[in-house]
Order: structure tokens, then sequence, then C-alpha cells
């Protein structure tokens, strides 16, 4: 047995020199930060206390000591947390730890621990304590002056003196796991005469451990910032970057530095008149099926902090907004987030996007550019943010992409849809024997192997991309003045391609958003370029494209050699280029020259 000093003192000593494995002091910084007011509570693990020994070198506590603390027990992180399916009612009065996302939050409403009152007359202070989540308050005084008095004092609550319990508050939309004790609820009054042998249950929460954090709330550690500081000497960070979205997944560089600039984004700009300016970007990826659009969706989820990943055609508009719903704890009519709110300051990705119901895609129009959602439904009238960036995937309208057809015609969406989407990606699955071949063995190696091939590199780990990430965005970069003409005039020729002398709509949103991505205008162009016919990658694609239509024309799968010489001739190209172009689409006879189409 020993006093209150040499228990503050092991105490002390404990918190202040106890060091994890690497040596660094573990409970320090922590006791900082609770002073800090950054956090409430110093969680200790039970290990470290058994480790230390404390209750060999001092002897047992006394109830007193405890009592001046506030103790909540953690169940142990080792092992698997349970699915909320899983806790059965074998686990009643058990310590468990379950994990999931929070779809649905109450209004946080205090609940007391101590009421402190005062009385009018005497002065006199009462302290009530709390142990039910009903109690009744005290209304005349017991003090013996009110009592010699024969006085009825009238009893004040001090709020202000009163001891509530500290709540760690939790969003719509949090990945969270939680430790506490399996209940059954209890009934009071007339409901608990009849309750039978079913009762239903709770989980009194004793902690709750956040996963995956807003960037805004991440704090990056000390090797963190090691680490970040010699990734951003590398000359080469972007591409490393790129390349470790998704490792396993062949080829797609494009794509996927078009996906790491989504997770980045962009600073939201708010004007000096209210008018907001959206920092995140929307991207479409439309292809063939096979091409591992899907894929990539469920990766980038997996990297952000905030993800939301749903279907085209499970998904309803309500179920992407909200919905106005009856609370079933507290009878109240309370609003429900869909995958859009709850994707707030994330990324929201729709799979199937061209299977969706047009009634329910035109929900998503306001949420794409103001980044809100507006109800008015059974007098609740209000706005819901949805900061979100949306990723979708969708096929063409005939299930494949069909070279013969327009743009418009193989994108089967509304332009109203279409123009609020900043970049469009369309990843075609081409016949090519040596591409063909890579991938088998890329595919193959995956498959056996269970990680990806070598890079180069060692793919970094997505903790490290949502470290690197936060402090990415973190800074604010702004164009500079003498590249403000150049930037313009650099969107004029990709606007012009097809559009000829008009604008593009959405040039001007692009512009604003293009300081936080030096690649963007490439990226832009590289994406336009697969959709229309009329674009030349280069040479090659476009001898290509002059045999194809001359081919067409005269409804022949033969071409002379003379006559394709001929054609190209006129366009200004040489023998040479004809010669180069290897495009594996046609054969040329040995004996007679001619070029014959394989696919005509």
């Amino acid at each position: 047995m020993f006093d209150s000093t040499s228990f503050i003192d092991v105490a002390k000593d404990f918190l202040t020199n106890f060091a994890d494995p690497n040596g660094e002091a573990k409970y320090i910084n922590i006791l900082q930060d609770v002073a800090n007011r950054k956090t409430k509570a110093v969680q200790i693990e039970l290990e470290d206390l058994i480790n230390e020994s404390i209750e060999e070198r001092e002897g047992p506590l006394t109830m007193s000591l405890c009592g001046t603390s506030e103790v909540y027990i953690k169940a142990s992180p080792k092992g698997r947390p349970f699915t909320i399916r899983e806790v059965k009612a074998s686990y009643i009065g058990q310590l468990v730890r379950i994990s999931g996302i929070v779809t649905r939050c109450s209004d946080v409403k205090p609940l007391m621990q101590v009421a402190v009152y005062t009385c009018e007359e005497c002065g006199f202070e009462i302290y009530q304590e709390v142990t039910a989540r009903v109690y009744t308050p005290l209304f005349d005084c017991p003090s013996e002056q009110c009592k010699v008095n024969h006085a009825k004092g009238n009893l004040i609550p001090q709020l202000r003196a009163s001891k509530f319990l500290k709540f760690q508050e939790v969003a719509p939309g949090d990945i969270v796991e939680l430790s506490g004790i399996f209940l059954p609820i209890p009934y009071t009054g007339f409901r608990a005469m009849r309750a039978g042998l079913i009762a239903d249950t709770y989980l009194e929460a004793m902690s709750v451990t956040h996963f995956k954090k807003k960037y805004e709330e991440y704090e990056l550690r000390g090797d963190e910032e090691e680490q970040i500081a010699r990734l951003a000497e590398d000359g080469d960070i972007y591409n490393k970057l790129a390349r470790s979205l998704a490792p396993e997944i062949f080829g797609h560089e494009d794509v996927k530095k078009a996906l790491l600039l989504l997770l980045v984004g962009a600073p939201h700009r708010k004007l000096k008149d209210g008018m907001k300016i959206r920092g995140d970007i929307h991207i479409c990826l439309m292809g063939d099926p096979g091409v591992a659009k899907s894929q990539l969706l469920k990766h980038i989820i997996n990297v952000a902090p905030r993800g939301v990943y749903t279907t085209g055609k499970g998904s309803s508009g309500v179920g992407l907004t909200a919905a106005v719903q009856k609370d079933p704890v507290t009878n109240e009519m309370v609003l429900e987030g869909g995958a859009l709110v709850l994707a707030d300051m994330g990324i929201c990705a729709i799979d199937e996007f061209d299977k969706m119901d047009e009634s329910d895609r035109t929900s998503i129009h306001e949420v794409m550019e103001q980044q809100t959602v507006s109800i008015a439904k059974a007098g609740i009238t209000t706005s819901l943010n949805a900061r979100t960036a949306v990723l979708a995937a969708a096929n063409p309208a005939w299930g494949r992409y069909d070279l013969r057809r327009t743009p418009a015609e193989n994108i089967n969406l509304p332009p109203a849809l279409l123009s609020r989407f900043d970049l469009l990606w369309l990843i075609l699955d081409r016949a090519d024997m040596d591409t063909d071949l890579e991938m088998a063995r890329h595919v193959l190696h995956v498959h056996q192997a269970k990680e990806s091939p070598d890079l180069g590199f060692t793919p970094l780990e997505p903790s490290v991309l949502r470290a690197y990430i936060s402090a990415a965005r973190k800074l604010s970069p702004a164009v500079p003045r003498e590249l403000e003409e150049y930037i313009a005039s650099a969107y004029i020729p990709v606007s012009g391609r097809k559009r000829r002398n008009q604008t593009l709509p959405t040039l001007i949103q692009q512009l604003g958003r293009s300081s936080a991505f030096l690649g963007y205008r490439r990226l832009m162009q590289m994406s336009k370029f697969s959709l229309y016919s009329d674009d030349r990658l280069d040479a090659i694609s476009d001898i290509y494209s002059i045999l194809r239509d001359e081919a067409a024309r005269t409804n022949r799968m033969d071409v002379s050699y003379a006559h394709a010489l001929n054609w190209i001739s006129r366009k200004g190209y040489s023998e040479a280029q004809l010669k180069n172009a290897a495009l594996n689409v046609w054969q040329i006879h040995p004996n007679t020259f001619d070029i014959r189409f394989i696919d005509a």
C-alpha cells in the first residue's frame, strides 16, 4: 500500500520515460496533445503496463486512488475485429471490437455524470451523481441552514460546474473501429412488465478509432516527413507515384497519372462575392469491357482516405444524394446522406455509369458542379455538402467502341452530364501482338507470384501515397503571371481541333484548376486523341487512316502499292514513312506488292 504522492511519481515516471521498440518516447507526445487540446484522452496499452510491471514494483492500487480518474477499457488491437453480423447473443456482457462505416449520426446530446446546484437562500453547493440515463433533478436544498430556517431553498443548476461525458465525434462516411461492451437494452415502466425473453441490444462504446482520416486531419509523423522529403528530391517522383497506383494492372500510365491528379485535386477558391470555385476534378473512364476500369476504381477508393464505391444499376437518385427517414431511436425525421454525401471531402466511384436510369443521373448534376445536395422533403429544407470528386466508369453504347461511328454515337451520355466531366478517357482493347504478349506475361506473373512484376523500383504503399498526397494538398500553388498568356493560348489548339473557332465551355473551369497539376494539358490532349477520328497522333496513324478511307471508298480489301504511294504523296508523306507504318493491320503481297487489310 502506498500514498497518492508515490502513485503520482510512478505514473509520471511511466508516462515520461516509457519508450517504444524504436527507443522513442511513446506517451509524452500524447500528453502534449492533451495539453494542446488536440485530444481528450491518453490511451495506454495493457501490454505496456504489463511490461513495465508497476504492480510488482509498488503493490496493488487502492480504489481511492483509481477513482480520481476515468478509466475506459479498450479491446486489444491484436486479431481481426468483428463485423456487426458476427456479434451474436453469446457475446453479451463482453468487450468486443467491431469495424464499419458510419451511415447516420444523431445530434450530440451531452450525458450528465455529476449535476451541480446552488441554493438561492444559503449559497450551499449540492452535487448529485447521475448513474442512469434518466434522473430526477433536485428541487429542495438539503443544507442544515435551510432546515433550521425552515426554508425551501430554490436550487439553480450550474451547468459550468457540472460534469458531462466526453464524446468522440464521428461523421457519416467515416471508417471507424469501436471498442465497447455488448449489452441488452433495459426496459423501464410498463414496457418492462411486458418484456419477454427477446430484448434489443446496443454497444456501449468505450473507444473510437478512426481509419483513413481526412487529408485535413492527417498529421505526418517524423519518419513520414523524412520519407516524403526523400521522395520529393527524386526527379521521377511523378511517374513513380502514378505507377504505384494499381501496379498489378498492366499499362494505362496516362490514365493512372490522371487518377493521381484526381487524388491531389486543387485548392477550393472562394471569391469576394461568395462564389465558390470547386477544386475537385471529375473523370470518366469510357472503354471496352475487360480493360480493368473497375479495378482502377476500387484501387483509388482503397488509396483515398474517404471513398465510396457504388454501381450505376444498383443506385438510385435518392441513394446517391440524400433521403428523409425516420430515426428508429429518436422517432424523428432525419436526413440520411447517400453515397455522394458520405464521400464528402473524398472520392465517389460510380461503376457501370451508363447503366443508370436517366432520372437518377440527373440527380448528380448539382453535386458535380455546385458540390451541394439541396433537399426539400417532409418539412425539411436544407442543403448538404457533397464536396466530392466523381470517378465514373462506363461502357460504350453498343458494348464495345465502334470506330465506324462518331464519338457522340458511342458515348451514350447526355451533353449536360458529359460537360461536367473534366477528363474523359477512352480505353480501347486494340489487337496488337507485342502488347498482348507482354500483357499475358504480366497477368501470369501476378497470378503466380501474387505481386506486381518488377517496375524498376519498389511501388509505394497506399499509406505512403496518402501521406505524400496529404502533404501535397496542403500547398496552394498559383499560376505565375508570365505564364498566363501561354496557358491561355495553349488551350486554343485543343479546343479548336474539334470545334474549330468555337469556345470550349469547360476551358475556364479547367484553367482555374490547372494550378494543381502541371501535366493537365497533355493528359487532356491525350484523352481527346482517341475520341475523334480526324485527330492524327503521328504520321503512321495518318497513313493508316488515308489507306483505310480509300479502301472503304473503293469497297476493296486490296490496295495497289503504287496507288497507296500516290495517295500518301498527295498528303506530304514519303515511301519510307509508308514502309515504317507497321501497324499489324495489313499485309504486303511478296509478288504483286498489293496491300491487303487484315480486318478490313
